[in-house]
C-alpha cells in the first residue's frame, strides 16, 4: 500500500519538513518567511506546497559558522 503525503502538516510536522525546530519555525512564520497556517475545523495545518514555495525563497546567503568547521 502506498503512503500518501498529506498536503496539511501539523506545526511539528511542518517544522520537521523544513528541517528546523518548532521555535525557529514559529519565528519564520512571524517574519513571513513561512506561510501562516490554515484552520480546518479544530485543526491548524500548514500547506506543504506553500512551505516548499517559501523555502525556495529563503535567502541562502546567510553563512553558518559551523559549516566552516
Amino acid at each position: 500500500m502506498n503512503k500518501i503525503t498529506p498536503l496539511g502538516l501539523s506545526r511539528i510536522e511542518a517544522a520537521d519538513y523544513v528541517g528546523v525546530g518548532v521555535s525557529k519555525f514559529d519565528e519564520l512564520v512571524q517574519l513571513g518567511q513561512m506561510p501562516k497556517p490554515k484552520k480546518i475545523g479544530s485543526r491548524t495545518l500548514y500547506d506543504r506546497r506553500l512551505i516548499e514555495q517559501h523555502f525556495d525563497e529563503l535567502d541562502s546567503d546567510e553563512v553558518n559558522p559551523w559549516d566552516e568547521i
